[in-house]
């Protein structure tokens, strides 16, 4: 059993950061400036003779002796206490996150949190209790939480021994929310709103609090936003105890599988939560998140009725990767003039899948009959949940081939979007699209489930 240890909290031992002009490294003030500082006589009257005065040359000598020993102390400090995080970084990159978990509860003690939502990421916790080392913990209780991630929290405090740090929105806010948008607004305007009063606030307010928090972000979470997360960075949205530019995040199992994290969590015989045994996988508030179906990203389960890019509460806005309203996959997709990020591979790459232009897609759509039928995706390279469903879609092409069944491919984000949305019944990505033989208009399949048996039935059905 870990226990969350309390430390010392004496504003005196710890340094004061200041930024620096490189983005990648944070540096303890010059520790001159701090004895400077304590030693300096802010206009104040002497009201007694010291007991007894020093010679003229006593004083130079000690005047010597004390300034080489600040600069040798602020040396000291220039040397221990500058660490280059992109490069600390890249050391880290291969290192187990049980490794990257106690680098960063040694360098920064009680300054340092780890952020639990109530999911998987519980393994953060499991780790930190294997350091061996203190470690805290706090959670943000959005007020519209499953009744099971409630319980969930009492068992995870009961089990390690520790006192998880509740963040609670700020009352008057939600209230005014409330009053005028109604309980369910996010359904009609979108869910960013309400993520940040009840989420982004209260984090806000945590992290100016520390110097340091760890996260259970993961790159195959959404390859979309998520696929440059570095180990540790520089936090480039929240301030720290010293503001912009001084707080560090960690993300230690930013380069694990999820099913490496599960696999992770069954041999440790770590408690989750039971909404996982009902099909959820991401988990957040009750009205917002929902069992994953076959065939679907995990990421699916959140905000389903918005669009792909939107699937981000903007906790780890910092991460995401994004230009032009459009995420990119590497941090090197760049925005042509057609909308259409370049730099990304494109996917249903394989020769059962027929790739058709605008010309193409266009035809079709006309042709009242046609020599053979066809299931068309209508997709786009960066969407996580088109990328999710890439290998049924490509095994489904094979099992149809030879069929009398053409399976092809439209990548409609970009230029292209608006003509399917208005021509193709594009809402989100991915639609699916059955062009009957005889029948002009195209039949949208109307399930989200995308594993390849529920996408063979629909074509069965209409062939």
């Amino acid at each position: 059993m870990a226990s969350a240890t309390a430390f010392p909290r004496s504003i005196s031992s710890y340094s004061l950061v200041s930024r620096e002009s490189s983005v990648g490294s944070v540096k303890r003030q010059d520790a001159s400036v701090v004895a400077a500082a304590a030693v300096r006589p802010r206009g104040r009257l002497m009201l007694a003779r010291p007991c007894r005065a020093l010679e003229p040359t006593e004083r130079a000598d000690s005047a010597v002796h004390a300034a080489t020993a600040v600069e040798a102390s602020a040396a000291a400090v220039r040397e221990e206490d500058t660490v280059d995080y992109e490069k600390l970084g890249n050391e880290l990159e291969i290192a187990s996150p049980l490794e990257i978990i106690d680098r960063a509860l040694e360098m920064f003690g009680d300054e340092i949190a780890i952020a639990f939502s109530g999911a998987e990421d519980v393994a953060l916790i499991e780790y930190a209790k294997l350091t061996g080392r203190p470690f805290r913990v706090f959670s943000l209780d959005t007020g519209r939480l499953n009744p099971e991630t409630y319980r969930f929290f009492d068992t995870v405090e009961k089990h390690y021994g520790i006192n998880i740090e509740y963040m609670f929105p700020d009352a008057g806010e939600v209230q005014t929310l409330v009053r005028s948008k109604g309980l369910f607004s996010f359904y009609e305007d979108g869910h960013q709103e309400c993520c940040r009063a009840r989420k982004v606030r209260p984090l806000r307010r945590m992290l100016k609090g520390l110097r340091a928090w760890i996260t259970g972000q993961r790159k195959d979470q959404s390859p979309g936003t998520r696929a440059n997360i570095p180990v540790v960075q520089v936090d480039p949205v929240f301030e720290g105890v010293d503001g912009l530019g001084s707080l560090i995040k960690w993300n230690p199992v930013a380069n694990v599988d999820g099913k490496d994290m599960w696999n992770f969590l069954r041999t440790m015989n770590v408690p989750v939560n039971t909404l996982h045994s009902q099909g959820y996988v991401s988990i957040g508030c009750e009205p917002c998140t929902r069992p994953v179906l076959p065939g679907q990203h995990e990421r699916e389960g959140r905000w389903w009725w918005e669009d792909a890019k939107a699937k981000e509460c903007g906790l780890h806005k910092g991460n995401l990767k994004e230009e032009g309203g459009m995420p990119a996959s590497n941090g090197n997709g760049v925005v042509s003039s057609n909308g259409v990020i370049s730099g990304i591979p494109d996917i249903f790459e394989t020769n059962t899948i027929f790739n058709l232009s605008r010309p193409g897609i266009e035809n079709l759509l006309k042709l009242e009959k046609r020599e053979e039928p066809w299931l068309v995706v209508l997709y786009a390279p960066w969407c996580q949940f088109c990328q999710a469903m890439e290998a049924s879609y490509v095994e489904l092409a094979e099992k149809l081939s030879g069929s009398g069944i053409k399976v092809g491919k439209f990548q409609a984000d970009g230029d292209q979007k608006p003509f399917a949305k208005e021509e193709l019944q594009l809402g989100s990505f991915p639609t699916i699209l059955f062009f009957p033989r005889s029948m002009s208009k195209p039949i949208k399949y109307p399930s989200e489930k995308r594993d390849v048996e529920s996408l063979l039935a629909f074509v069965n059905a209409l062939r």
